[in-house]
């Protein structure tokens, strides 16, 4: 041992610990952690705030539902341009609407929070019904096409739907135009297999202002998307020069619309980034209006949920019509009674509730919709056949499907 040649009365200076590697690994490591969860916490606080910011009216029609329950979201695509000012007392009932709105697109999504599952349901805009809940002053006719409901709010839309098909709803959420616009355009755009160029010609007329010139994968910004979603009139180019009809309207956009859906939420779960997030919420804020019941929180919480949803993992469905000319409403679209059943049962994974106005034939007389044996849905719910018995695996020719229609990509 080396002999101690410190001075008598002092005292030894003490020698410097080295960390292992180990250890230094170990410390940085909790530092992170820590520094993620502060964080984390400061994020979701903001998102909070971002959240809370979207406009909410009250929704007297609205079900209750118990915590940790499936419930039904009506999703309103308005063709309302009455200003963006973010004012909900603008927005509905007011005598600034200057010619009323339509919902240009009506769909309900069904989550079950349990399952960790969603499905989403369109009902046809010109779908020919008896409207509930309107205003007695409200000068429109009582059998009329559904979209006419939403000109007075999201109430006698929901009443509607639920008093004509069963369907209890929880909450709602609108978004405009501009919404649809701006969502896109939050995330970078969305992708999109075009099999043919495309466009939309009414006698002439680009209504939708669509046109995609060449077939392929592409992305659209925001404005193109819309057009897509909104054209009735859609044609695509089967040789150059040469351009058939889609000629289905509504049932074809619908099909187009769930294809833009699809392609949102993919892009929107691989752009996960601070600028991206901050640009979507944006887009939310000033473009969406929801139901008082469906808090910030509450939003958080169901992005939560379904953070590893996918766009291919969504079921969807249409109400099952038929197109035909009504002498008080003109072209409309009758509910197929024991079709509309069984997807109404497979959408909700139970029978509806008592119908207490059922659609309308084209005459205005009451379509009776019989019982049917509800049958789980397996895949993406197709048209049933007309004895009413499902057809989940067998894909059924239905009107606005096929090969011209874009795919996510």
């Amino acid at each position: 041992m080396p002999a101690d040649t410190t001075a008598p009365g002092t005292v030894a200076p003490k020698r410097k610990r080295r960390r292992r590697t180990g250890e230094r690994i170990l410390r940085v490591a909790v530092i992170f952690v820590a520094l993620t969860l502060v964080g984390a916490g400061t994020v979701y606080g903001y998102l909070r705030i971002r959240l809370g910011q979207i406009v909410s009216i009250k929704c007297k029609s609205c079900a209750a539902v118990a915590d940790g329950t499936p419930y039904n979201v009506l999703i309103v695509g308005s063709d309302s341009r009455a200003g963006n000012s973010g004012s909900a007392s603008q927005a509905f009932g007011s005598a600034s609407l200057v010619g009323g709105q339509r919902s240009d697109t009506i769909k309900i999504l069904h989550v079950d929070p349990a399952a960790g599952t969603a499905r989403l349901l369109s009902i046809p805009r010109d779908t020919y019904v008896t409207l509930s809940g309107m205003p007695a002053d409200s000068q429109l006719a009582t059998h009329s096409k559904i979209n006419a409901a939403f000109n007075y709010g999201p109430d006698p839309l929901i009443d509607t739907i639920e008093n004509t098909f069963g369907i209890p709803i929880s909450h709602f959420v609108i978004i405009d135009f501009t919404g649809v616009i701006n969502l896109v355009n939050s995330v970078n755009g969305i992708n999109l297999n075009f099999p043919y160029p495309v466009r939309d010609d009414d006698n002439g007329n680009n209504n939708a202002d669509l046109y995609i010139s060449h077939a392929g994968c592409q992305t659209l910004n925001g404005t193109t998307a819309l057009a897509l979603a909104r054209s009735r009139f859609y044609q695509y180019e089967v040789k150059p020069g040469y351009w058939e009809a889609d000629g289905s309207g509504d049932l074809g956009r619908i099909q187009r619309q769930n294809a833009i859906i699809e392609a949102t939420i993919d892009k929107a779960k691989s752009s996960y980034n601070p600028l991206t997030i901050n640009a979507f919420l944006g887009s939310l804020v000033h473009d969406m209006t929801v139901d008082q019941k469906t808090s910030g929180t509450d939003l958080l919480n169901l992005a939560q949920k379904y953070h590893a949803f996918s766009g291919s993992s969504l079921q969807t469905a249409t109400i099952p019509t038929t197109g035909e000319y009504s002498s008080v409403a003109g072209d409309v679209q009758v509910v197929e009674e024991a079709q509309a059943q069984q997807t109404i049962a497979q959408f909700l994974g139970a029978e509806p509730s008592d119908v207490l106005t059922p659609p309308l034939d084209n005459y205005g007389s009451p379509v009776t919709i019989p019982t049917t044996t509800i049958t789980s849905p397996t895949t993406t719910p197709q048209r049933s056949s007309s004895s009413g018995v499902s057809e989940t695996t067998t894909t059924t020719a239905v009107p606005g499907t096929g090969s011209f229609n874009p795919t996510p990509c």
